[in-house]
């Protein structure tokens, strides 16, 4: 899933400037569960390497930007993305309402 991985940081990274350890508790928020440092600074690196992202020290910290090529790269992933997967949430979505008018 590092794709996804990659995505959800430039997603979150399109937000706000954040640090490593705000994005890991943004990814937690997200996903239930915080990555390991052995997963998200390799793939914050992988998209630095890209020009995807830059960063910047703030004392011991380095804060993460998402660069103009990462503004767009997000968006084009996000069109994928929902490419990809818009079926699987609207399907989902109806089955839902289909459930929850059965119960009410």
């Amino acid at each position: 899933m590092r794709g996804y991985l990659s995505f959800s940081i430039m997603w979150m990274l399109r937000k706000r400037d954040m640090y490593g350890q705000e994005v890991a508790e943004e990814l937690k928020r997200m996903r239930g569960t915080k990555p390991n440092s052995g997963t998200l600074y390799p793939a914050l690196k992988e998209l630095e390497k890209q020009g995807m992202v830059e960063t910047k020290k703030e004392g011991r910290k380095k804060i993460y930007k998402l660069t103009e090529s990462g503004q767009a790269g997000s968006m084009e992933a996000c069109e994928y993305f929902c490419a990809m997967y818009g079926d699987i949430f609207r399907e989902f979505n109806e089955i839902k309402e289909a459930q929850s008018a059965s119960v009410s």
